[in-house]
C-alpha cells in the first residue's frame, strides 16, 4: 500500500488549511467582476427567528409573500425571445439550515397538464416540468442540476466542465406539488447540508427553466439563446442574500443492511443455493464545505439496475455504463477529455468481471470537491478474493485546475495492485486541457481541448502512448468539430477502457440545423456530414466511413430522417463476426448503407419510433430493422417495448440476430415503485427478468427488494421455440438509513 500513501500525502498537499479557511474573508459584490457583466439578480428572503415552515405545495406562508419572485421568463422555443404563453414565478427563501424555493407554474388550460411519470431520476422527455440549475462555488463551470413535473417526479444531478452530467448522484432533498386551477404550484425544501458551496461566494448561479409539452413551449429566465441554455452556468443569473448558514457538521452516517439468497444450476461449474446477510456502512464527511470524504465498508450494490443488453456486430467491445451508486456519486470530478477514445478510469473496472458479475468490495474511500481552484478527486479502493479470482487494490488521483471562466489544465494517476501475485503494478498517468469560449465572434461557442495519456507495461511505457486534441464550435444554427487522435499498440491502462489500439484517427464533422420561421409545421431541419478516417500506424487507411443524414422535426415533436454511410474496411485480423462466419484478415471491403427513422412525440400516449437501414456489409448484405413503441395509459403506468433484429448475408455464410426488450414501470406515487425488465437476445440465448422495487421512506432511507431470474434457451435457436432452463437466479433486500450530524 506505498502508493496509497503516496495518494493520502497528495490529497493533504491539495487542501487548503483549517486555519487559511477559517480567516479567508468574504468576497464582497464590489470586488467580484461577475457582477459588472449585467446579470439578472433575485435575493433569497430569509425567514425569521421562528418563521413555521409546512411542506405541502401550497405556497401559504408570509415569507413565500415577502420573497422577491424571479419572472419575466424568455421563449427560447418555439419563438426565440419570445413571451411565454404561461407565466413562471420562482421564490427563495432560506433559514440556517434549508434552502426554501417555491414556484407558481401558471397554466390556462390546467387538465392538459402532462405528467407521465413519477419515479425518482427519471428522464422528462414527455412530461411537463421546471427544472434549475444552481452553481455554489460561482466557477461558472460546475453545479447541480434539479427537475420536477406535475404529479411530483424528482430528479437531480451534478453538472462538471464541458457539459458532463451525472444523474446517479441523489440528493437529499424533498418536495411536495399542488395541481389546482391556476396551474401547478411547487413547494421545495433543499438542506444545506445536500450541498458542497462556497461559504464566502458572494452569490451562487442560477437559473431555470420551464416546459410546456403539449405546445413544445420551452423559457428560461436567462440564457434563453440557443448557443447557451440552463446546463450552460456561465450564462446564469445570479442569488444574493444567502449567507449565515451551516451545514452542521458535515457528517453523514449510512448503514444497511442486506439479505441475498443465489444459485446458478446452469453455470459452469453449477452453484448451489447460497444464502447470506451483510450488513455494511457509508460515511460521508465534509472536510470543508467545498471537499467530501466518503468512506465505505463492506459495500453492497444489491439494488443495482440490470445492464440493458446490445447486440454487437463490430470488431470492438461494447461499453456499459457505470450504474453502482459508490462510483457514480462525485463521478464528475473524475471524468478527464470527454469525447476521447480512450478512457483512463472506467470504474466498472472495480468490482465486477468480464461477464459483469460482482465481485466483493471491501472497502473504499474517495474524496471529491473544490480545494481553492482545483477540482479534486481521489478513489481508493480494495476488492477481496472470490472464487479463484485474486483481491485487489485500486487507486484514481484527478486534479483540474479551473482557468478563465470555462476552460481547465488536468492530470490524471491511476494504480492497480493485485495481492499475493507476480504480476507488476500497473500505472496510467495523463494530463489533459480545456479551453471554451461562448463569445466567440460576439456570441458563439468555441472549444479546444487535448490529452496526453500512458501506462506502463512490464515496467515499460514503450508503444504505450494515447493523444489526441479536438475543436469544437457547438453551436445551434451551425456547429462542426475535427478530432484527431493516436492509440499505440501497447496503450492499455488497467483501469480504463479502449475500444481500438494501433492506429490514428481524423474525424472532422459539420451539420446545419435551421429553423424556418413562420411554419405552421416544421421547427427545424438538421443537415449534416461526417467523415471518419483510420488509419494503422504505418498510415495505411483501414477504415473511412461518410456519414451523411438529413431530418426534420415539428413543433409537435415528431421527426424523420434519412442518412447513409458509405464505408471502406480493411480488416487486419480475422473477425469472427458470428459463430463459424469469420471474415479474413488483409481483405478490403467496399459499401454504402442507408437509413430511414422516424419517430413520433414522446408526449403522446402511444409513442411510436423506429428505423432501417439496408446496403452493403463486408462481403455481402444486412438489413436492420429496429422498433419502439411506448405505452402512458394514465400517470405512473409505462410500458416499453422494443425490438432490434439484423439480418446478414455474407460470402462466408449467413446469420439472423434479435433482441427483445419490455420494461414495465409501476409507480404508486413520486416514493414507491417497482420496475420489471425483460430481455432476450439470440446471440447469448438469455432470457432474462429483473424486478426492482424502491419504498423512499423519507429522503435519505430506502427499501429495496430485488429479483433476477436468467434462462438459458436450447439450441433451437429462436425464442419460443426451445426449452428454457434456468442459468441463475438471486434475490436480495436492502434497507438503508442515512443519519446526519
Amino acid at each position: 500500500m506505498r502508493r496509497a500513501a503516496w495518494l493520502g500525502l497528495a490529497i493533504v498537499l491539495s487542501l487548503p488549511s483549517h486555519a487559511a479557511a477559517q480567516l479567508a474573508a468574504p468576497v464582497t459584490a464590489s470586488d467580484h467582476p461577475i457582477f459588472g457583466e449585467g446579470r439578472r439578480t433575485m435575493t433569497a428572503e430569509r425567514l425569521g427567528e421562528g418563521e413555521d415552515f409546512s411542506l405541502d405545495g401550497r405556497l401559504d406562508e408570509p415569507f413565500w409573500q415577502r420573497a422577491q419572485p424571479a419572472t419575466d421568463f424568455i421563449m427560447q422555443d418555439p419563438i426565440l425571445g419570445g413571451t411565454p404563453t404561461e407565466q413562471t414565478e420562482v421564490r427563495i427563501a432560506f433559514d440556517r439550515d434549508n434552502l426554501y424555493m417555491g414556484v407558481t407554474a401558471h397554466d390556462s388550460e390546467p387538465d392538459r397538464l402532462l405528467g407521465n411519470t413519477m419515479r425518482r431520476d427519471e428522464t422528462l422527455q414527455s412530461d411537463d416540468r421546471f427544472m434549475w440549475t444552481m452553481d455554489t462555488f460561482l466557477d461558472q463551470q460546475s453545479g447541480y442540476f434539479f427537475e420536477m413535473n406535475p404529479y411530483g417526479l424528482m430528479a437531480d444531478a451534478v453538472m462538471g466542465p464541458g457539459g458532463s452530467n451525472n444523474r446517479q448522484w441523489d440528493g437529499i432533498w424533498d418536495a411536495r406539488v399542488v395541481r389546482s386551477e391556476i396551474g401547478w404550484t411547487l413547494e421545495i425544501v433543499i438542506p444545506f447540508r445536500t450541498l458542497n458551496f462556497d461559504p464566502n461566494a458572494p452569490a451562487w448561479g442560477i437559473n431555470f427553466q420551464r416546459t410546456v409539452r403539449r405546445k413544445s413551449e420551452e423559457a428560461l429566465w436567462t440564457g434563453h439563446q440557443r448557443n447557451q441554455g440552463l446546463r450552460r452556468m456561465s450564462n446564469a443569473g445570479l442569488l444574493v442574500g444567502i449567507q449565515d448558514v451551516s451545514q452542521g457538521v458535515g457528517l453523514d452516517v449510512r448503514p444497511y443492511a442486506a439479505g441475498h439468497i443465489a444459485e446458478a444450476p446452469g453455470r459452469v461449474p453449477p452453484v448451489g443455493r447460497e444464502e447470506s446477510a451483510d450488513v455494511g456502512l457509508d460515511v460521508f464527511y465534509n472536510l470543508t464545505p467545498n471537499l467530501r470524504a466518503n468512506l465505505t465498508v463492506n459495500t453492497d450494490f444489491a439494488e443495482t439496475e440490470v445492464d440493458q443488453r446490445q447486440v454487437n456486430l463490430t470488431r470492438f467491445p461494447i461499453q456499459f455504463p457505470e450504474k453502482r451508486a459508490f462510483f457514480l456519486e462525485g463521478g464528475t470530478f473524475f471524468d478527464f477529455a470527454q469525447g476521447a477514445p480512450v478512457q483512463p478510469f472506467f470504474s466498472r473496472r472495480i468490482g465486477l468481471d468480464q461477464n459483469g458479475q460482482p465481485q466483493t468490495i471491501d472497502g473504499g474511500a474517495k474524496l471529491t470537491g473544490q480545494a481553492g481552484a482545483n477540482d479534486v478527486g481521489v478513489l481508493l479502493v480494495r476488492t477481496g478474493s472470490d472464487q479463484g479470482i485474486v483481491g485487489e487494490d485500486f487507486g484514481v488521483m484527478r486534479v483540474r485546475r479551473r482557468v478563465l471562466t470555462q476552460s481547465y489544465f488536468g492530470g490524471i494517476y491511476t494504480w492497480r495492485h493485485e495481492r499475493g501475485s507476480a504480476v507488476d503494478d500497473r500505472h496510467t498517468a495523463g494530463v489533459d486541457f480545456r479551453l471554451a469560449t461562448s463569445s466567440f465572434l460576439g456570441s458563439e461557442n468555441l472549444e479546444l481541448s487535448g490529452f496526453v495519456l500512458g501506462n506502463t507495461i512490464a515496467g515499460s511505457m514503450e508503444d504505450a502512448l494515447a493523444l489526441g486534441g479536438r475543436l469544437a464550435y457547438p453551436n445551434d444554427l451551425w456547429s462542426g468539430s475535427l478530432d484527431v487522435s493516436e492509440v499505440q499498440a501497447n496503450h492499455n491502462p488497467a483501469l480504463g477502457f479502449v475500444r481500438r489500439r494501433a492506429f490514428r484517427s481524423y474525424s472532422p464533422s459539420i451539420n446545419y440545423a435551421p429553423r424556418p420561421q413562420g411554419h405552421p409545421l416544421i421547427r427545424q431541419f438538421r443537415f449534416g456530414a461526417g467523415l471518419s478516417v483510420i488509419t494503422d500506424m504505418a498510415n495505411t487507411t483501414v477504415t473511412r466511413e461518410w456519414n451523411l443524414f438529413s431530418e426534420v422535426s415539428t413543433h409537435a415533436g415528431d421527426n424523420v430522417g434519412f442518412g447513409l454511410t458509405p464505408t471502406y474496411e480493411l480488416l487486419d485480423d480475422d473477425f469472427q463476426i458470428s459463430p463459424g462466419v469469420i471474415l479474413p484478415t488483409g481483405t478490403d471491403y467496399h459499401f454504402t448503407r442507408w437509413r430511414v427513422g422516424a419517430g413520433t412525440a414522446n408526449r403522446r400516449v402511444i409513442a411510436v419510433n423506429g428505423s432501417y437501414s439496408w446496403g452493403g456489409f463486408f462481403s455481402g448484405d444486412r438489413q436492420e430493422t429496429s422498433i419502439g413503441l411506448a405505452l402512458r395509459p394514465r400517470p405512473g403506468i409505462r410500458m416499453n417495448g422494443a425490438l432490434e433484429r439484423n439480418r446478414v448475408d455474407l460470402a462466408q455464410g449467413s446469420f439472423t440476430t434479435n433482441l427483445y426488450r419490455l420494461i414495465l414501470d409501476t409507480q404508486l406515487n413520486p416514493r414507491v415503485y417497482a420496475v420489471n425488465n425483460i430481455q432476450y437476445d439470440s446471440v447469448s440465448r438469455v432470457l432474462g427478468w429483473q424486478v426492482r422495487f424502491r419504498w423512499i421512506l423519507t429522503p435519505g432511507n430506502d427499501l429495496y427488494l430485488v429479483y433476477q431470474h436468467n434462462w438459458l434457451e436450447g439450441p433451437s435457436g429462436v425464442l419460443g421455440s426451445g426449452a428454457f432452463s434456468t442459468l441463475d437466479r438471486r434475490a436480495a433486500t436492502k434497507l438503508s438509513y442515512t443519519h446526519r450530524f
